[in-house]
This record gives structure tokens, sequence and C-alpha cells, in this order.
């Protein structure tokens, strides 16, 4: 891995070097302030030299926004055929002109320099020189504390290898801890205002849940490589911090200017532009919002009433119309329905007596019969009907 990375390990310790050259002539150069300042103006450096790339991946991120509905139909579509799914998915992306991979370039772009900072920290550590980092620069940076707390420091780092740099267990990780606080915070602040001023309300699409999900993921997994296995050092603390607060004042800059339609922050923007007069909209639309403002002030909500005045209400409603009348119409149906039944009865009974006389066979009469009956049903005529139908 060196021997890959010695190239960049060279770069790295050159720019901290020439860096650190121009801030000793304001601070000591064996301060903390001389060698940090040198740290940080390396993020400046490489920050600005990815603005291109932070571009794209704003017009990427977008991208993929609203290529999302479209992206769903195409799961939905070929969900069954995994091929045709990733064929129509590389074609979407072709015609609209848009790379998945972009919006994670700043972050691809800067790993070697985060790798190679980290490796020349560990050889300062180690009391060993690194790329342009000769004896008398080592020497000179192991005594550099911020905070008290060594460059070169680790949060796991044991007590005898502390005191070789000149500081304190607690002093170490108390500043050690505070730096994986704060920036924790700035990535969890930084992805929440991407998600909640930046994306368009009015879709849902998985691409929110997956960047709802990196909001919580990324702070703790910075987190726990910070403290934990392989832990960072300070100095590397202080670069991954200091990248956070440009990438969040960047991305503030990028949504106050130019955000993404449909968003929280799209609308603050045009209320901005509207109070100032500069934003051009059409009259129709202007008539049509006023229209709708001035309807939502008068509407009048109903009174809200209680339960007792709720159930006493539709009593009194009754008796004003008469609610006798509905009981006297059931005793009158119920009488009447008793009468016919009972005449229904009676019929019945007359015609039970005269079957058995109707039924009698009389010779061949009867085998005639049952012939052109069957004869009868076999031209389709009906069935004669009970006698109780009669």
């Amino acid at each position: 891995m060196d021997t890959i990375l010695s190239p960049l390990y060279y770069a790295v310790s050159w720019i901290i070097v020439q860096f650190h050259s121009f801030y000793s002539l304001i601070f000591d150069e064996n301060s903390g302030a001389a060698w940090g300042l040198s740290i940080v103006s390396l993020v400046v450096l490489i920050r600005i030299c990815l603005i291109p790339l932070f571009v794209k991946q704003i017009k990427s991120t977008r991208n993929m926004q609203a290529l999302q509905p479209k992206m769903k139909a195409i799961q939905e579509r070929y969900k069954s055929d995994k091929q045709r799914q990733s064929e129509e998915m590389m074609k979407l992306y072709k015609e609209t002109g848009t790379n998945p991979l972009s919006s994670c370039l700043p972050i691809l772009a800067q790993s070697p320099f985060f790798i190679s900072l980290y490796q020349v920290l560990s050889h300062i550590a180690n009391n060993q020189t690194v790329g342009v980092i000769n004896q008398s620069l080592l020497e000179s940076a192991q005594k550099a504390h911020i905070f008290g707390a060594p460059l070169a420091a680790k949060f796991l780092d044991t007590p005898e290898k502390i005191q070789s740099l000149g500081a304190s267990v607690t002093d170490v990780r108390v500043v050690t801890v505070i730096m994986i606080v704060l920036m924790s915070a700035s990535q969890f602040y930084t992805q929440r205002q991407l998600m909640t001023k930046n994306v368009d309300l009015t879709v849902k699409t998985p691409f929110m849940q997956q960047q709802k999900m990196l909001m919580y993921v990324f702070p703790i997994m910075f987190a726990v490589f910070g403290i934990g296995f392989p832990g960072f050092p300070v100095g590397v603390l202080l670069y991954w911090l200091t990248t956070n607060v440009w990438t969040m004042g960047q991305q503030m800059f990028v949504i106050r200017r130019n955000p993404t339609p449909g968003s929280k922050a799209f609308q603050e923007r045009q209320e901005r532009l509207r109070a100032k007069g500069k934003l051009k909209e059409d009259p129709a639309e202007v008539e049509a919002r006023k229209a709708a403002e001035e309807a939502r002030q008068n509407r009048q909500q109903p009174k809200r009433q209680s339960k007792s005045q709720r159930q006493t209400q539709p009593t009194g409603s009754k008796q004003a119309g008469g609610g006798q009348q509905p009981r006297r119409t059931r005793a009158g149906s119920g009488s009447s329905a008793s009468g016919a039944s009972g005449a229904d009865a009676s019929k019945k009974q007359s015609l039970e007596k005269k079957a058995p006389q109707d039924s009698k066979p009389k010779g061949g009469s009867s085998a005639s019969g049952s012939r052109n009956a069957k004869s009868g049903q076999r031209k389709g005529q009906q069935r004669p009907k009970h006698p109780s139908k009669k």
C-alpha cells in the first residue's frame, strides 16, 4: 500500500509543509496553530479543486430524484426479469444523461488524500519520516498540540505512547471525543438539511427513504471508526471536521441560490423573489392564488355542538313531524298482514281437500295425461302453478 500511495504521500506532505512554512511566519513553528492551520488549508485547497465534482453531484442527485417514479415503474414491470430490468435502467440513465455514481464523486475523490494524510500522521506518531517531512519537521510536528492533544494521538493509544508525545491521556480522549461528536453532528445536519429543504416533497420515492437512512448511518459510522478501529488521529479528525463544515456551508449556499423545484427551499426562494419584485409570474396564476387565499380566509367553520345537543335535536324533529303515525302504520300493516295470512290458510285447506278427489285415476286417461304432460314438457310448456298460487 505504501508503495502504491507513496506519490500521494509526497504530494500531501509537500502541501502541508508549504502551508506550515507560511503560518510559521505568524505563529511558532512548533505550535498546534501552525500545523493545524496547515491541515485546514489542505482541506480548503482540496475542496476548491473538487467544486466541479460537487456541481456534478448536485445535478446527479436532482436527476435521480426526478427519475425515481420511472425507475419504480421499471422495477414493477420487470420484477421477474432482473437482466431486462438492469438493461432498462441503463437505457434510462443513458437517455437522461444521469450517472448514479456522480453523487459519490466528491467522497471518492477525497479518499486518496484522506488515506494519505492518515498515513503521514501515523508515520509522525511512530517517529518515522515520510514524504518531504524530514527529521527536523518530524520533531516539530510531534510537539504540535491542539488543545493539549498531539496531532498524531488517537483515542485508544496507550498511556505510554501518549506520554512519549508529551500529553496526558485525559486531554487526548476529551479532545478526540469532542471532535468526533462535532464531526458526526455536522454530518447529520448536512444530510438532514438536504432531506428537509432540498427534496421535492410532492413525490414519495424509495430514494428519499435511502437518504433518510444514510442520514443516521453515516454519523454513527464515523463515530465508530473515529473511536474504535482503525481510530483517527487528532489531525485526521481535524481534517474530516473541516471538510464537513465546508460541505455544510457549500450546500447551504447551493440550496439557497439554486434549490430543487418543488422543495421547501424552492418555495422560500420564490417568496423572496416575489417580495423583491424580481419574480415574473403569470397574471392568471396570481389572481388564482389571491382568490384561493381570500376563500380560505372567508371560509366559516361549522359551529361545534355538544353531545347532548346532537342527541336532543333528532328527538325534537321526530316529535314535531308526528311520531305517532308510524306506530299506527305498523299496527295497521300488522293486522292486515295477519288477515291476509288467515285467508291464505283457509284457501289452502279447501284446496287440499279437493286435491285427493281430482287425483283419482280414471282408466287410460291417466296414462294419456302423463304422456301429454311429458310431451308438453318437451315442447317447453310451463308447469302448472301450485294450488296455493292460483
